[in-house]
């Protein structure tokens, strides 16, 4: 039934997507696809899983990473994706919104950081520190964040999205811009209150 609802909406944003001359909105509809996906993925992971409250993190992310790679292999041929990320067992409160910000993180990327058919490397890697505190990494080597570029006043959703939910979250993050870009983010296991 998961599947069935991600792939009616991704079917929509599609056919939208056929009528649109504008390249922003064509892009807008790609990157909320995008989003759909990466949702709809935790939800069928978890749907399949004996534990409906927590997510084997590792391998939602080699998942994500290999819809992701379909979505954008035309004219990203020469970037290879690398994932290192050990087993971490993360709720949904916490799996879904680190799933949207590598999402977010991998696609610009993709996108940005190779311009021209540009040959380059991004790694994913998301290991434990200690207890339930965890270190999320998104990095490539590309041509890195423009001199003048203050990404914590970016008017990108992407980027926005990743600050705002890192926040939310109780997160920290730290981006580097040196042979390429670097996201590193410090963050807790959540806890909600029990819903009814």
């Amino acid at each position: 039934m998961i599947r069935a609802g991600r792939e009616v909406v991704s079917s929509l944003l599609f056919l939208q997507s056929t009528r649109v001359k504008d390249p922003t909105i064509l892009e807008i509809l790609e990157e909320t696809q995008g989003r759909v996906k990466s949702i709809a993925l935790i939800h069928e992971k978890l749907y399949r899983s004996p534990d409906l409250e927590r997510l084997a993190f590792g391998e939602y992310v080699h998942d994500l990473l290999a819809e992701m790679n379909r979505t954008y292999r035309i004219g990203h041929e020469n970037v290879a994706i690398h994932c290192d990320v050990t087993d971490v067992n993360l709720g949904i409160d916490t799996a879904l919104p680190y799933g949207l910000i590598i999402n977010e993180l991998v696609s610009n990327a993709l996108k940005h950081a190779f311009p021209n058919g540009r040959r380059g490397d991004v790694w994913i890697e998301v290991g434990c520190i200690e207890g339930e505190r965890y270190l999320l990494v998104v990095r490539d080597n590309g041509i890195g964040l423009p001199g003048t570029f203050d990404w914590q006043r970016s008017k990108s959703l992407g980027l926005r999205l990743v600050v705002d939910l890192t926040k939310q979250l109780g997160g920290t993050l730290v981006v580097e811009n040196v042979e390429g870009t670097s996201f590193q983010i410090t963050f807790s296991q959540m806890y909600y209150p029990e819903r009814k």
